[in-house]
């Protein structure tokens, strides 16, 4: 029975790499060296498993509510960025839902994940909720918190199903018309296993780690409303943010005693209440024409 076309494809390609090995070898064994000695750096750097970094949990708002855990992991197979204003390479999977959550996966390389400080960990934390929201059509709580544990899940699946995600560009890129690196066969090699991958992988990039602007302190105006016996009825608090579209940017953090407005790398704004408030009791709306959020806190 005759060889399948890309099999023949596959060995001619292979002969022509062994040829230009053989004659690298005798012409200039020192850069045959120092090319399998590369190769063999790669091959390691390839072979690394993900190693899990920190678990993130979250809530899915829509389109069902449920709770979601992201795994950040550390991966020297993804590329790390060449400046810090260069979209960051990520490999992301997509685990099957459970009942009552659901996972992500997210590997990174290392180099991405060490930050120097809280600011900028919390930044790629929110360039990460940004790149699933857009990409799964998914709205999410800008809430999180970082979980007790690593990992959600079983390390086996993680590093397992990670594993078998799209690759990133060869390493070793200086190629001649007719010849293949050991990176690019490899590749090849696994095409065929990778089409038949039955979870949802994929690569791709996130914005720049730029820090952005300090959010502002918007412009704001408080009131108390109070009977014919000047007794305290309500506080009325006006938030003027042109910059929100939809009462969902804003996170909103209200005790009997102050209230905190957050719009992620746009606003900010924390007040101590004149009064005590029933926080049961506080309403929110939001004036998209005008870009004013308005919240009434009853006093009891």
């Amino acid at each position: 029975m005759a060889a399948p076309a890309h099999s023949k494809d596959m060995l001619t390609q292979v002969t022509q790499l062994w040829s230009m090995l053989d004659e690298m070898a005798e012409s200039t064994p020192e850069s045959y060296h120092r090319f399998m000695q590369q190769q063999l750096e790669d091959a390691k750097q390839y072979c690394t498993p993900p190693e899990p970094h920190l678990c993130l949990q979250t809530h899915i708002l829509d389109p069902k509510e449920k709770s979601l855990f992201i795994n950040l992991c550390r991966w020297k197979r993804v590329p790390a960025p060449k400046s810090p204003t260069d979209p960051i390479p990520l490999i992301k999977l997509v685990v099957p839902s459970e009942k009552t959550y659901s996972i992500i996966d997210i590997a990174y390389n290392p180099t991405v994940l060490q930050r120097e400080n809280q600011a900028e960990m919390d930044h790629l934390i929110r360039l990460t909720f940004k790149y699933i929201e857009e990409h799964y059509n998914l709205s999410l709580s800008h809430s999180y918190h970082i979980a007790t544990f690593t990992l959600k899940g079983s390390l086996k699946r993680m590093k397992q199903s990670l594993r078998g995600g799209p690759l990133p560009a060869p390493l070793f890129n200086k190629n001649t018309r007719n010849e293949l690196t050991l990176d690019q066969i490899k590749n090849n090699l696994r095409e065929e296993d990778r089409n038949n991958a039955t979870l949802l992988l994929n690569k791709d990039k996130i914005a720049s780690m730029e820090l952005p602007q300090e959010p502002v302190t918007p412009t704001y105006e408080l009131t108390i409303a109070k009977d014919a016996n000047r007794k305290p009825l309500k506080i009325e608090l006006k938030v003027e943010m042109p910059k929100v579209s939809s009462i969902s940017e804003c996170e909103l953090s209200l005790s009997r005693d102050d209230v905190i407005i957050e719009v992620p790398e746009k606003y900010r704004l924390q007040l101590d209440l004149p009064e005590l408030v029933d926080e049961e009791a506080t309403t929110a709306t939001f004036n998209k024409g005008k870009g004013v959020l308005l919240i009434i806190m009853p006093i009891p």
